[in-house]
């Protein structure tokens, strides 16, 4: 049910925190339900040592992507140089490291000479990597927006998968030896059969007809500013059998579906579009009195940036920029889904909205979500602030840069001290959020010299929260 934010009483949730973090018998049994023995939040001092970029550089450093295989982290973004320990390595837009301290940077460094906006690995084999963005060449031999790379050395051209998209690659994940490309392109490896997202062999990197999605349209209301279909984003579910597709999009499968949609990756022959939409978003039932604000700001169209799986798939996170709806200009509390952090029932037959948190017109760019929190990145100034735009309105908490929300109530988690529990410079805005078993990771940039986590300093690119013990 839908509260006005500013409305929520805290402190029951300052109290809520403090029980967590102290590890308390009730919440350990409340925690039971969802098969992890303790609930755990991230802590809010970051791990020391990490890589980082320098604070000061030419032109702006950024992480898009973190992914853990195995025993070490990958990075991927657009940036030249990262320190770590005093010393100073060039790496051109991807490297990796020890996902344990002291995080050694590793001689990784396939020399990417373009973008690159996500990395993937053939059903956890970390041998090689995928990875996808907007670039010529990989290690000096040509690659065009995608290519298979070893991870051994400092990162061979795998020759036998083919790597051509005809334009910019966005988003890549795994499923059962299939890979899932998403972007610009309507020609990858030769094949025009699936424009905007299709499925390769992992081995040949071969169209090999997973998805048939006929992806097609692009989001049109009056005034708006000019935008290409394309698939952005993507996540697979805890289970592995479902993905949550963000792009900007009219239909899928057949079926109307705007800004996300959810596949079913397990049917066969191909995979299908499941119930899961909803009108806040996709506009089945028209505007106010009887439907939503469903389109955003006219020059930000596209605005579901990127959504997270609860633990046990049964709500799905969803993070948005797009300022404020474009036929609600004034008034409060704000509208619609613009620039929030939102939860949604995983339901395939009729999603309900759980919560809405607005930052009060500032961007979120990622989320991610366990058993106590759901964290949302971004440039956000504020949390709880649907009473006010730019500015803080009745009951806004300063919360600039990361936020971790009550999953159940979507209020912000707070320390003893009745302030937001996570805060980091906002910079251009996390690009991505990853949990693991360790913790929380966040990839951000040094915008503006941004470097600080929490108020720690030193941490551009790329900061860890570790669970505590």
């Amino acid at each position: 049910m839908f509260r006005p934010l500013s409305r929520w009483a805290l402190a029951g949730v300052v109290g809520l925190i403090v029980l967590s973090l102290a590890g308390s018998a009730a919440a350990q049994e409340a925690a039971g339900a969802y098969g992890q023995a303790v609930p755990r939040l991230p802590g809010v001092e970051p791990a020391t040592g990490t890589p980082a970029f320098p604070a000061a550089t030419h032109a702006v450093e950024q992480v898009r992507q973190l992914v853990q295989c195995g025993k070490t982290m990958y990075a991927v973004g657009t940036f030249s140089v990262v320190t770590q320990g005093g010393h100073t390595f060039t790496r051109h837009n991807a490297f990796s490291f020890s996902s344990t301290g002291p995080f050694t940077l590793t001689s990784w460094n396939p020399g990417v000479n373009g973008v690159v906006n996500s990395i993937a690995f053939n059903s956890g084999r970390c041998a090689d990597a995928y990875i996808g963005g907007s670039f010529t060449a990989v290690g000096g031999k040509k690659a065009v927006n995608l290519a298979e790379v070893s991870t051994s050395g400092t990162g061979a051209l795998v020759s036998g998968f083919r790597h051509f998209a005809n334009k910019p690659v966005e988003t890549l994940a795994s499923y059962q030896n299939h890979v899932l490309a998403g972007g610009f392109f309507t020609s990858i490896n030769g094949s025009t059969a699936d424009p905007y997202m299709t499925s390769l062999n992992a081995a040949t990197g071969v169209n090999d007809g997973l998805l048939a999605l006929r992806i097609s349209g692009r989001i049109t209301y009056p005034g708006v500013s000019g935008n290409n279909t394309k698939v952005f984003n993507q996540q697979i579910s805890h289970s592995g059998k479902l993905d949550l597709v963000e792009g900007d999009f009219a239909t899928v499968g057949g079926r109307r579906r705007q800004q996300i949609v959810m596949l079913n990756l397990a049917s066969r022959p191909t995979a299908t579009v499941t119930g899961w939409t909803s009108p806040r978003w996709d506009g089945s039932r028209g505007y106010p009195p009887h439907g939503y604000y469903y389109n955003c700001l006219d020059r930000e169209p596209f605005y579901i940036r990127a959504a997270a799986w609860s633990p046990d798939d049964s709500t799905i996170y969803l993070a948005s920029t797009g300022l404020r709806p474009w036929n609600y200009q004034n008034g409060f509390p704000l509208k619609g889904l613009c620039d929030a952090a939102a939860a949604f029932t995983a339901s395939q037959t009729a999603p309900t909205l759980k919560w809405i948190n607005y930052t009060g017109c500032d961007s979120l760019y990622s989320v991610a979500a366990d058993v106590s929190g759901a964290y949302f990145g971004g440039h956000q100034r504020y949390s709880q602030n649907p009473d006010g735009c730019n500015t803080p309105g009745p009951g806004a908490i300063a919360d600039p840069g990361l936020e971790g929300l009550n999953p159940s109530t979507g209020a912000v988690l707070l320390n003893s001290s009745s302030t937001a529990l996570y805060s980091r410079g906002r910079g251009l805005g996390a690009d991505d959020l990853l949990i693991t078993s360790a913790g929380l990771w966040i990839a951000s940039d040094n915008y503006a010299g941004t470097d600080t986590c929490d108020t720690v300093a030193n941490h551009s690119g790329i900061c860890f929260l570790p669970y505590g013990p």
